[in-house]
């Protein structure tokens, strides 16, 4: 778990997930939360059938890099939105996320901090060297919350812009540990 400003970001177990794609708020009630209005995009959907579940029932994965991270809302305590790791580390020590808020929460700043929670996160994690990101090149809120979070463009294609974020220099894997924040032990401040 890690906790934010104004979030606590719950990474999901399996059960979870199953109870999370059935959207009739078992979820909800099993975390004792309040109920949210959210709706699984066909997108989302295809991933969690194919990919997440079954990566994270895989006992030979860490499943904190394929399962989603639910953002509860520390005010309402509310689901807010997700975010999900898209597997472990590469060679390159890279991992890749995608995110997405739920309606009635967008434009309020969550996303930038539910990013800005899993980074922190990331820099503690020893395997993890950078994390990338696609966006749609006209879904600008969602690379203004890359850029808020340091992301840099690395590469253009017709519909889509893919971002970066180095979390070291030089692989200097002593000063990460050193220097890593007690992510559990802190909140992280909203960045915008």
């Amino acid at each position: 778990m890690v906790e934010t400003k104004r979030l606590v970001l719950k990474p999901l177990t399996y059960e979870q997930l199953v109870k999370y794609t059935k959207c009739d708020n078992s979820l909800e009630e099993e975390l004792n939360l309040n109920k949210t209005s959210r709706i699984i995009s066909d997108e989302l959907k295809e991933a969690l059938e194919n990919t997440i579940l079954p990566n994270v029932a895989d006992t030979s994965k860490n499943y904190l890099y394929s399962t989603l991270w639910t953002a509860i809302t520390k005010a309402d305590n509310k689901m807010v939105g997700d975010l999900c790791i898209v597997g472990e580390p590469n060679a390159k020590g890279e991992i890749e996320i995608g995110y997405g808020t739920y309606d009635e929460f967008q434009g309020m700043g969550y996303m930038t901090e539910i990013v800005g929670g899993i980074v922190e996160w990331a820099k503690t994690q020893l395997m993890v060297k950078s994390i990338l990101a696609s966006t749609e090149k006209t879904n600008v809120a969602s690379f203004k919350v890359l850029q808020k979070n340091n992301f840099v463009k690395i590469s253009e294609y017709e519909c889509l812009l893919n971002w970066k974020l180095e979390l070291l220099a030089k692989n200097d894997d002593k000063s990460k540990l050193e220097n890593a924040p007690q992510v559990s032990d802190k909140t992280i401040e909203d960045k915008g």
